[in-house]
């Protein structure tokens, strides 16, 4: 990895120029990187890579299932290399015949980036092996190592080995990485935002792979804390490339133009000084989200000499030289205020610089038993923590396991720690912003899910600041960082790229890269195509231009959208107020209509009395359709018409009769229409059951009971005689039901043939 200059920035070029070949904008990690791996795999004379699905797999940290299934299809269609599948033993695709199509036509063009020599191909094979190669064990004994992610298989393995590879290409002889310019999100700082515009992905997506290349050792991310509470410049430094270079980081500028450390060149280096303990620690922190580029400063605390050994008894000691037990009776309180402190020493600190319960410099210092000096406001450790309020009275700091809602305890969880440092006020506070952020969530995930969906949150958020050490502002950070939903696309249910929902990455926020993608590879080979005898510098401005008016165009084209979309929808709204004012113009009229056979007015069509007397006609009318049907022979229309009348007659009568016992003889009139229809249905009722029972008798349904009850008895033997009888009861009045449907029929047809004939004559 020891590139000099020109070969790095030869390399970077080619492999920026290959993943920016068309067809890749909307590839995967796994292709673009076996892109890559077939290019630096490519021999000279030939320009035919042969290789085995599994090898390649292992080059890219993926099983050869995943190769043969996604890679391989997706290196296909991508139209970026021609593949030629070899079959294996059971058809499947064993060896893979492979042709880099970008740097084979590129061979016939001087000056192209992928028309590398032979010296350039070994190199960069070279460096494909020390960042990725799986390791190989030779016949002879001898042994390759793997590469620096050869180990690294599985989810997200591919993308690391692309971020490293990158990586590597764009770091100096130092290790460090020039940081990319103009303005970034600060959420993210800008070591991610280099990263994402190298990968050409989101900026979620490029912290999870420099967090993860971080917690490898292969990516540092240096910053320096200061007893002032400032922060120097966070950098991204390699150090691998350092290490292959010698191990030349220290230098204020680099090679490569970056500027170095300005904290090494404001103080002596500590190699001129002599061997002591250090005052304040430095301290490697990740550039969280929460924290942006600040300037880079000195130390600003006073270096001591070396004449007194420091006590190293203590691993929690509290930051000054000679440090002692805080059993130590004539130590003064107030000398360790604001130094460097553990966790457990900065509650006691707190509790004294806030409560100002010990003696200061000045005063006596009272002699304890034990060698100890107890103060006044002193605590166990299983004691509460308390601090004294605005109002001068002493508070009761709650934890997470004293919240009476076992959902915000599961939330909560990750902060506990940061919970303890809250007054009651801010709890308050704090907790009213935890139920709203669990409600939020339910309506996005299941309402049981939620609360450990909020602690996952709250865990992701503080492994972006490190800890929960390295939050300054607890109240601050839960309801500005910790406790909100951070949508990277339009997606309600996207968190950070990630879907709420499934726990996947959004693939709202994947279609949003991979168009950003398409578009500045279509605008960088239409920039290619126009001037293919420009330089890389000029070529990569006019790119940029086109790509800010691109871009100023989509969002104008985006604006013309949404003002067509408020339009639509406004005209729907107004449409909808206007069918609504018909409806109840229409609706206005009909209860305004006077009755249409009383002439009621205000009746809205027909009044109550109206409505009951139809009613009544109706079911009058089936008591005699049910009577005739049984009683009248169906092929006589003479005699069905005169049997109809004096039904209808003897109905009516039995009917009014029924009226006058159930009303009384001096009833109302709409007392009489409202007890009518129910006399009615009950003379219909009446009349139907005993139409079944006499058509239980017929020869049809004894046929069909007998039918059925020798069936069963044949199923089920002589000893269901009980069964049979049951299944031949059900059979004879479902047949029975039947054929009074038919005959009901047959009755309306010879009424309407009687009507025809009446017409015609």
């Amino acid at each position: 990895m020891a590139l000099g200059k020109d070969a790095r920035s030869r390399l970077a070029t080619a492999v920026r120029t290959l993943l920016d070949s068309p067809g890749l904008e909307e590839a995967a990690d796994p292709v673009r990187l076996a892109v890559v791996v077939l290019a630096s795999r490519t021999p000279s004379e030939t320009g035919v890579v042969e290789i085995r699905a599994r090898e390649l797999g292992r080059w890219l940290g993926l099983s050869v299932s995943r190769v043969r299934h996604a890679v391989v299809p997706g290196l296909r269609r991508s139209g970026v290399v021609d593949v030629e599948i070899l079959p294996g033993e059971f058809g499947e695709d064993g060896g893979l015949t492979c042709r880099v199509l970008p740097m084979w036509e590129a061979q016939n063009t001087v000056g192209h980036p992928l028309r590398l020599t032979k010296p350039e191909l070994a190199t960069l094979l070279r460096l494909m092996e020390a960042l990725m190669a799986p390791g190989w064990a030779h016949r002879d004994g001898k042994v390759t190592p793997a590469g620096l992610l050869g180990a690294r298989t599985g989810h997200a393995a591919a993308t690391d080995r692309l971020a490293l590879l990158l990586l590597v290409l764009q770091a100096g002889e130092t290790g460090r990485v020039r940081l990319c310019g103009g303005r970034v999100d600060t959420r993210y700082g800008r070591p991610v935002a280099t990263l994402a515009r190298l990968l050409g992905g989101s900026l979620s997506q490029a912290e999870r792979a420099l967090g993860r290349l971080e917690g490898a050792g292969l990516v540092e991310r240096p910053r320096r804390q200061t007893v002032s509470g400032m922060r120097q410049a966070s950098r991204l430094v390699v150090p691998a490339v350092s290490a292959a270079h010698g191990g030349r980081q220290g230098t204020a500028r680099g090679a490569d133009g970056s500027v170095g450390d300005l904290a090494g060149t404001a103080w002596p280096s500590a190699d001129s000084l002599p061997p002591t303990n250090p005052q304040v620690s430095e301290v490697h922190e990740r550039c969280g989200r929460d924290e942006g580029d600040l300037a880079a400063t000195a130390s600003l605390h006073t270096d001591h000499s070396s004449m007194a050994d420091v006590s190293s008894d203590r691993a929690d000691g509290l930051g000054f030289s000679g440090d002692a037990g805080t059993e130590t009776c004539g130590r003064p309180e107030r000398a360790y205020a604001h130094e460097g402190q553990t966790a457990d020493a900065a509650d006691v600190s707190s509790e004294r610089a806030l409560g100002g319960r010990g003696p200061l410099r000045g005063d006596n210092q009272r002699e304890c038993p034990g060698g100890g000096s107890p103060t006044k406001g002193s605590r166990g450790p299983s004691q509460p923590r308390i601090v004294d309020g605005a109002d001068g009275r002493q508070q009761r700091m709650r934890r997470v396991t004293d919240l009476g809602d076992l959902r915000l305890q599961v939330a909560l969880a990750p902060v506990a720690y940061l919970w303890r440092q809250l007054r009651d006020g801010q709890q308050v506070v704090a907790a009213r912003a935890a139920e709203r952020a669990l409600e939020a969530l339910a309506g996005l995930v299941d309402a049981k899910a939620a609360p450990r969906a909020l602690a996952a949150r709250l865990t992701d958020r503080l492994q972006e600041v490190g800890g929960e050490a390295l939050v300054r502002d607890p109240m601050g950070w839960l309801l500005g960082r910790g406790l909100v939903q951070r949508p990277a696309c339009p997606d309600l249910r996207c968190d950070d790229g990630i879907r709420l929902d499934t726990g996947a990455d959004c693939p709202t926020c994947a279609t949003i890269v991979h168009t950003r993608r398409a578009l500045r590879t279509r605008v960088a080979a239409v920039v290619e195509a126009e001037m293919p005898c420009g330089d890389p510098a000029s070529r990569r401005a006019e790119a940029e231009r086109r790509l800010r008016e691109e871009t100023a165009l989509e969002e104008q084209r985006a604006q013309i959208r949404r003002a067509r979309a408020e339009r639509e929808v406004e005209q729907r709204q107004q449409a909808i107020a206007r069918l609504r004012a018909l409806e109840e113009v229409a609706e206005l009229a009909r209860t305004q209509a006077p009755c249409a056979d009383c002439g009621l007015p205000e009746s809205a069509g027909l009044c109550p009395v109206c409505s009951y007397r139809r009613r009544t006609e109706a079911l009058v009318r089936e008591a005699v359709d049910l009577a005739v049907a049984v009683r009248a022979d169906l092929l006589d229309a003479a005699a069905v018409a005169e049997l109809t009348l004096q039904c209808e007659a003897d109905t009516r009568t039995l009917m009014t009769l029924a009226c006058k016992r159930a009303c009384g003889p001096d009833a109302d009139p709409g007392l009489v229409a409202f007890a009518a229809p129910q006399v009615a249905q009950r003379i219909r009722d009446e009349r139907r059951e005993a139409a079944l029972r006499w058509l239980l008798g017929s020869e049809e349904a004894m046929a069909e009971a007998d039918a059925v009850y020798e069936a069963c008895l044949r199923r089920y033997g002589r000893g269901a005689e009980r069964a049979a009888e049951q299944a031949a009861d059900e059979a004879g009045r479902r047949a029975a039901v039947l054929l009074l449907r038919q005959r009901l029929s047959e009755l309306n047809a010879v009424r309407r043939r009687s009507a025809v004939t009446v017409a015609a004559a």
